[in-house]
């Protein structure tokens, strides 16, 4: 951490530190494959997200703070496209692994080869 950050995260909402601190968290347990770690963390990232501090703490805190969050909410972005990515590949690789296990594409039932709906071999086409 540069020092010009060490005085900017000392003058930062505590609410910012605090969602700061959950992203780091989502961050790492992505980067090392960790399933229930990015679970807990998007679970805690959630709760922060559901008690952001008074909209009087972005008035009083001016520019600075509506910054921050604007960029928190940047990364919080980016880090919610690599979770739906992670999820999108870890589904492929067990619907490869164990087609029995793969969901109906149009709901129950359909895409098992029963009359009036679409064959397996239409759907994997």
């Amino acid at each position: 951490m540069t020092a010009e950050s060490q005085i900017a995260s000392a003058k930062s909402h505590p609410w910012i530190l605090t969602l700061r601190a959950e992203l780091d968290k989502l961050e790492l347990a992505l980067l090392e494959n960790d399933a229930h770690g990015v679970r807990d963390s998007s679970e805690r990232i959630n709760a922060v997200l559901q008690a952001p501090p008074p909209a009087s703490d972005f008035k009083a805190a001016g520019e600075a703070l509506i910054d921050e969050f604007e960029k928190a909410a940047q990364r919080f972005a980016r880090l919610r496209q690599a979770v739906l990515r992670s999820a999108a590949q870890t589904d492929r690789a067990v619907n490869s692994l164990m087609p029995h296990r793969q969901s109906a594409t149009y709901g129950p039932g359909m895409g098992q080869g029963r009359p009036g709906g679409p064959g397996q071999a239409y759907l994997s086409a």
